[in-house]
């Protein structure tokens, strides 16, 4: 993208560039950066350095009102592949894989190099961000490559327009069962999603539709088309399967995958996909959940359903990521021996080993589903055998829904750090999905991208900092939630003392904000049915999906210890068993998660279970409270659009919030009858 690039309409807002804003830089130091930006060299050439190219030109104009000139020589700057360059040698880049870069002061200017072109447009883009962030030049140097090897965003994107779980608006994919047209948009996604390192994405929904199931044929060309764009910024494409197909499409009787029918129709499908789209990543999977068809429709197990198509897309590289949600774990609600929290265990444990080289074990961060407090899926450390890869959500569906704000990178670094002893101490989830515990093939981290076509792409603009954090994380999960907060503070609003002070104290306590005031110490669910917005205590406790509290008048929670429960802390290696297993030693913010806990039982802190629910209900409301009275010190640091955008957020969690707090302890109050030893209202 050159400077003189036509925006669209959209772009007029300051919300919509998020972190690449590249405002102009008026401080002393942009004549420091100017003595090595006046000029560009660009050695090799391909679609992704083109990319790097234009991003660097279009960075250094906006930032610092210089247009560079394309010279051949060196001068100031010079990008490209480590061994067509001068001025580095083999042992400074002897570490860097494929993916990884290298920025060297060389004379009196810059070496931004990669061994492949993808290394070049990453290492234009930390670039970038040094300057935006006014690193002295002296500090600009390094050398990056990233610890996992897939980063890839899922999107849920529906051919009709809806996103499933969205909360930003539409997508920007598609619209009345067709492709979108504003190719601008989708390439500037493409731009975000390469800053911050990643390199795969699924086009569409892991619930496939009749529209989404033609993706394999009548809507391959528009696929060719987004394949293109993304593979200029590195970015390599999947899509989402229906496994039924060769039934939908291809008039077979049958998808069973050991049928040599089936089997030679999926061949042929993905050699038609390679002709098109040569280096096609592969397909995501979700079959055997909630009413999708899978390989149980034939009484074949999951490894039987995933090789099947790892021997069609084997021949020209592709992988197969299966999703480990893809049980069927319904239950009468009356039934104590059943356990959801088992079943992802229990499924794919016996098959270890038994997956093809190509196929990958997608796997949620816990064993229910994306809650505000859950443990780490026992899977990981489990599975020894197997190409295993973390799924995380971006997007917001038990966690305000980008109404509230709740920042997620501390979450998602305690799942990442979690060490399971499954060789012995430093056995993390982090080393694992990044194939330095395990020898895997293929390996990496996913997660349900939260963008749409609001304006400033994620619903609330402080939920754009959970997708850049995310994207930071993958690309190296031994980086702290602190660093990265800072980062995207001061990339996004700019390096006010203030600003960032305000923004990093609500940001990095808010998801134990929204914990306070949901569902307590790791019970989760609670939310209305369907939507999952808003409180309803009992609104999945009858259900089939066994997402149960158990809440009666003497006590709550699930009683998942060896003894007396489902078992389901002897899933995990020791320690970790037996300190889940012990009420006594389990950590308190998964006591109910774990354990059956009388209403009279005294935590840590001293205070019974439920003068806690009552206590933490009420401080979640009166912090977010904090965080509006915090914000409105802001008024005249940031922008009108943004602050009043942020401002009217915070005035709707605090409402929603309030609901949350009277409802849960109103609840148990009338359930229990021991009232608040504070005297507080409750209902």
């Amino acid at each position: 993208m050159d400077a003189t690039t036509k925006r669209p309409d959209r772009k007029k807002s300051p919300v919509y560039d998020c972190w690449l804003n590249y405002r102009p830089i008026n401080a002393p130091i942009a004549d420091a950066y100017a003595t090595f930006c006046h000029s560009i060299t660009c050695v090799g050439t391909s679609p992704v350095i083109e990319s790097a190219l234009s991003e660097l030109a279009y960075g250094i104009q906006s930032m610092l009102g210089i247009t560079p000139e394309r010279t051949q020589t060196f001068q100031g700057i010079a990008i490209g592949i480590v061994e067509q360059m001068d001025g580095i040698a083999f042992s400074e880049t002897e570490n860097i894989d494929e993916e990884g870069y290298i920025i060297k002061r060389h004379k009196q200017g810059f070496i931004i190099a990669g061994k492949q072109d993808r290394g070049v447009l990453y290492g234009v883009f930390a670039f970038l961000r040094l300057l935006q962030m006014k690193t002295p030049p002296e500090k600009i140097e390094r050398a990056e490559c990233p610890l996992n090897k897939l980063r890839m965003v899922n999107q849920w994107d529906n051919m009709d327009g809806t996103i499933e779980r969205g909360y930003a608006g539409k997508s920007i994919f598609y619209k009345d069962n067709r492709f979108s047209e504003d190719m601008e948009i989708i390439r500037d996604y493409a731009r975000m999603l390469a800053s911050v390192g990643i390199n795969g994405i699924v086009l569409n929904n892991v619930n496939v539709h009749h529209y989404e199931t033609r993706l394999l044929t009548d809507f391959l060309p528009d696929v060719v088309k987004l394949a293109e764009l993304f593979r200029r910024y590195g970015i390599q494409t999947f899509l989402s399967i229906n496994y039924s197909s060769p039934i939908d499409l291809g008039g077979l009787p049958t998808a069973d995958p050991l049928d040599a029918a089936v089997q030679n129709w999926w061949c042929e499908k993905v050699r038609e996909i390679y002709q098109s789209i040569p280096d096609f990543g592969g397909f995501l999977v979700k079959a055997d959940s909630e009413y999708r068809p899978g390989p149980f429709t034939y009484g074949r197990d999951h490894a039987e359903g995933a090789n099947m198509l790892a021997k069609a897309l084997k021949p020209f590289g592709g992988i197969v990521i299966w999703r480990c949600f893809v049980y069927n774990c319904m239950q009468d609600w009356r039934d104590l021996e059943t356990d959801r929290a088992n079943a992802a265990y229990d499924n794919f444990m016996p098959l270890d080993g038994k997956f093809m080289d190509n196929v990958i074990l997608q796997i949620k961060n816990g064993p229910m589903d994306f809650q505000v407090r859950e443990p780490v899926s026992s899977l990981f450390g489990s599975l020894k055998k197997t190409n295993q890869m973390l799924e995380l959500q971006i997007t917001q569906e038990y966690t305000g829904q980008q109404k509230h704000v709740c920042y997620l990178i501390p979450q998602w670094k305690e799942v990442l750090d979690f060490d399971t002893f499954a060789k012995g101490s430093g056995s993390t989830v982090k080393r694992i999905i990044s194939g330095r515990l395990f020898p895997q093939k293929h390996c990496g981290i996913a997660a349900v991208s939260n963008i749409g076509d609001d304006a400033n792409w994620t619903g609330h603009i402080l939920a754009q900092a959970n997708l850049y954090g995310y994207g930071r994380l993958a690309w190296n999960p031994d980086t702290d939630s602190r660093a990265i907060t800072d980062e995207w503070i001061r990339l996004t609003f700019g390096d006010s003392d203030k600003v960032m002070d305000v923004i990093n104290d609500i940001l990095l306590s808010s998801w134990h904000t929204y914990e306070k005031y949901t569902s307590p110490l790791g019970i989760g669910w609670m939310v209305n049915p369907g939507h999952h917005y808003g409180p309803s205590v009992d609104g999945y406790e009858y259900s089939a999906w066994g997402t149960y509290h158990r809440a009666d008048c003497h006590g709550i929670g699930v009683d998942r210890t060896v003894e007396t429960g489902t078992g389901n802390t002897g899933q995990y290696f020791p320690p970790n068993a037996e300190m889940y297993n012990n009420r006594e030693t389990c950590p308190e913010e998964l006591l109910l998660f774990f354990h059956r806990v009388p209403y009279t039982y005294r935590l840590k802190s001293g205070k019974t279970l439920i003068q806690h629910i009552y206590d933490t209900h009420f401080e979640g409301v009166e912090q977010v409270k904090r965080y509006r009275d915090s914000w409105l010190e802001l008024k005249d640091l940031i922008d009108t659009e943004r602050f009043d955008h942020v401002l009217k957020m915070l005035e709707i969690q605090i409402k929603d919030a309030a609901e949350w707090r009277d409802v849960v302890n109103s609840y148990f109050f009338r359930k229990t009858g021991i009232p608040d030893e504070k005297g507080r209202t409750i209902y």
